[in-house]
């Protein structure tokens, strides 16, 4: 899976994400970009937006967008929160289908 992570989740998550293609917002240059602009700029080039913003889901209409979202829902936005449940991240990974999304919480 080719897997977008945003600039709000820790980019050490790439890491956990054993046995997928990850890369970074800032690494593609689209830093600050708006949930819209950035979902439609990562459609069709990923697969999987990976965000800590709880609110995207119901900000934006995911049905128009070719990329599933996995919402990372945790008490601290760190690293140290997502290493107990990686198992649950990548399987959302693997399963969100395009144009949804699945909340992982911790």
């Amino acid at each position: 899976m080719r897997v977008l992570l945003d600039e709000s989740v820790p980019r050490a998550l790439a890491d956990l994400l054993e046995g997928h293609e990850v890369t970074t917002v800032p690494r593609r240059g689209w830093r600050a970009k708006a949930n819209g602009e950035l979902l439609a700029l990562a459609s069709g080039e990923f697969d999987v937006f990976v965000t800590a913003d709880q609110n995207l889901e119901y900000q934006q209409s995911l049905a128009s967008f070719d990329i599933g979202v996995v919402v990372l829902a945790a008490s601290r936005n760190r690293i140290e929160s997502y290493i107990p449940i990686r198992g649950r991240i990548q399987q959302a990974v693997e399963a969100v289908a395009p144009g949804t999304a699945v909340v992982v919480a911790a």
